[in-house]
């Protein structure tokens, strides 16, 4: 599909690759992302290359972040929502189609995350890590099973008081669905009895839902967390009595990839950035900061080593199946799931 795209609209594709081969382009750049997500470095070398001053503002979930966009008036250029998001700004109409799978270094990326159900053959996104929520915990405080979803929706007593969940309505959702043996997205009211009921249960037992794993997990703070497994990689590296679990009753995948704004103010250096991040080097360097995978061929020779084989990136086989992108709910589905969260946030 993209080869006769490209063939049919030879002269669109001659103008992006001019713009993405640009050797400067002067001005600003002003990037929405996910807390602790962007590696300073990258930034760097973004800024010194083409002359550009780059500035981040953080977001705590793809909620709030669809809401401030909405709002209007909000000046940023890029976004970097997941991938069972990307539709709802597409059909929203609050995504410019970048098309960078016409830009130069779109060869780059891993035929796998090509031609994705969120955007067919890439025409408004490109790759920025992707990964999966799944379990950590202190094995000092507790050594049992830690490949269930029972350790934050059953807690052994070990771990009672001392986890936190992360506040992501669809990935607690979706493992407390699975949980019960439901499939995403169904509205079995029985299933979402059970999820509601269970949630409401657990939570007297949690600490917290909130995002600062990479600080308190590894501190001791939290005994076990349902949380993404880059963030609990980044924790093991700071405390090796961090094991890694992968609910075997089901896990959520996630890509984050970035977005251009239909409304951006500096379209052409974002999407200099846009080509930048197809570099294998560049790549490298995001993953390298949150421990995500990325998505781009060539960029594991620039990784770290500790990246190679690192227990939270690596699925073991009897998990694989476990696993499962997060598709985007049809909207009556999804205010029911929102009804769940709400009453669990009371």
């Amino acid at each position: 599909m993209k080869t006769k795209w490209m063939t049919t609209t030879a002269m669109a594709a001659v103008g992006l690759l001019a713009l993405a081969n640009a050797a400067s382009a002067a001005g600003e750049l002003n990037i929405y992302n996910w807390g602790d997500y962007t590696n300073p470095e990258l930034v760097k070398k973004f800024e010194a290359k083409y002359d550009v001053k780059v500035t981040v503002t953080d977001y705590d979930s793809n909620d709030t972040a669809l809401a401030k966009v909405r709002a209007g008036g909000h000046g940023f250029d890029l976004v970097v929502p997941s991938a069972n998001y990307v539709q709802i700004w597409v059909k929203e109409g609050l995504l410019q189609e970048a098309r960078p799978d016409q830009m130069e270094n779109f060869k780059n990326v891993d035929e796998r995350w090509v031609d994705v159900p969120w955007d067919p053959g890439r025409h408004y996104t490109v790759p920025w890590q992707w990964g999966l929520t799944g379990i950590g915990v202190n094995t000092s405080v507790y050594k049992g099973d830690i490949n269930t979803s029972a350790i934050f929706l059953d807690p052994p007593p070990e771990l009672v008081g001392k986890l936190n969940v992360a506040p992501e309505m669809n990935d607690v959702l979706f493992a407390t669905i699975k949980y019960f043996g439901g499939d995403w997205c169904t509205m079995d009211k029985e299933v979402l009895r059970k999820v509601r009921d269970k949630l409401v249960e657990a939570k007297a037992k949690w600490l917290a839902m909130d995002y600062s794993v990479t600080e308190k997990l590894p501190a001791g703070d939290y005994a076990g967390v349902y949380y993404w497994n880059g963030a609990i990689m980044r924790s093991r590296l700071k405390n090796p009595d961090i094991k890694f679990g992968y609910p075997k009753e089901g896990f959520p995948y996630f890509m984050d990839s970035v977005a251009l704004l239909k409304d951006a103010k500096n379209t052409e250096n974002a999407k200099l950035f846009m080509n930048f991040i197809m570099e294998p080097e560049n790549a490298a360097l995001i993953s390298a900061f949150a421990k995500y995978a990325n998505g781009i061929k060539g960029s594991e020779k620039f990784l770290p080593a500790e990246m190679q084989s690192a227990p939270e990136l690596v699925v073991p086989p009897e998990f694989e199946k476990a696993g499962e992108f997060l598709a985007t709910c049809e909207p009556e589905t999804q205010q029911l799931y929102t009804k769940i969260w709400t009453e669990l946030q009371k």
